[in-house]
């Protein structure tokens, strides 16, 4: 997966975010610390809207579940 990552500098260092995945944001002391950060940011904001999803899929019935790409 590829996504935008963006990235400023404040008084105390650096934030991160990624325009295409709101709740993945993070800061840093240093550019590179910022950008591990924001790695790490991106894993915990998809496992937890795939954890969220799979609690409401329990409660619908006859879904279709399966993966998809795009290529923008």
């Amino acid at each position: 997966m590829k996504f935008n990552a963006v990235f400023k500098k404040v008084p105390e260092g650096y934030i991160g975010f990624v325009e295409e995945l709101p709740g993945a944001n993070t800061q840093g002391k240093t550019l590179e610390e910022t950008r591990a950060n924001l790695r790490e940011a991106i894993e915990l904001t998809l496992e937890a809207n795939r954890a969220l999803a799979e609690e409401d899929i329990i409660e619908l019935q006859d879904v279709i579940r399966e993966p998809i790409s795009v290529r923008l």
